[in-house]
């Protein structure tokens, strides 16, 4: 996505939740749980409109997977032309991104760390290597690191090391190899989100 240059901690504490899942993130709302330039004590969130609530449900998602408004945007387009219910298509979507799944394999520690991983080339796709963070993974693909790059296989194992979240229940992943497969299409259950996706599907319906 297009840097964004407003800090972690701002776009958290005006957000009113840890949409990064990083547990300094949680401290910080502890310690200061008003919005940023607010007075301390001050109450950080008063009564919103509908349209404030629909806004502040979209920015979590979109900041939680790191796409820029453009990209969301499309993706949500696009989750509405599929079959079924657009808000679980949008999440569906985005949880399929190659740099959400290397994040969600545990490869990299966060999801910006995975899209540098991606971009860098260090990841393939059923063999050829793919550095588009946005490309959209399918049933049967098989994703793996750079082979015959130690430093590629290094980073991806110190990261393997130090992660602590579940393997997501549509993925396999075989750490020795450092492959992993797509063993079937996700659906919302198996994706726990902060943000509630049909504000979002309101919001773009005004």
């Amino acid at each position: 996505m297009a840097k964004n240059s407003t800090a972690r901690g701002k776009i958290v504490r005006r957000l009113g939740v840890n949409i990064y899942g990083h547990s300094k993130y949680d401290k910080l709302l502890k310690k200061k749980p008003q919005g940023p330039g607010q007075e301390r004590g001050r109450k950080m969130r008063g009564k919103q409109s509908e349209y404030a609530k629909q806004l502040i449900e979209k920015q979590k998602i979109r900041f939680a997977y790191g796409v820029s408004e453009r990209q969301f945007r499309n993706t949500f387009a696009m989750a509405k032309r599929l079959e079924g219910l657009t808000g679980d298509n949008l999440i569906i979507l985005l949880e399929k991104r190659l740099d959400n799944v290397i994040y969600r394999l545990g490869l990299a520690p966060t999801r910006s760390a995975a899209r540098q991983f991606v971009s860098h080339g260090h990841i393939y796709v059923n063999g050829r290597r793919v550095n588009i963070p946005s490309f959209q993974v399918n049933v049967n693909d098989e994703i793996s690191v750079k082979p015959n790059n130690d430093r590629s296989k290094t980073l991806a194992r110190n990261n393997l090391a130090k992660n602590q979240q579940p393997l997501a229940a549509w993925m396999s992943l075989d750490a020795d190899a450092l492959k992993a497969k797509v063993e079937r299409e996700p659906v919302r259950s198996d994706i726990q989100l902060i943000g509630n996706e049909q504000l979002v599907v309101e919001f773009y319906s005004r």
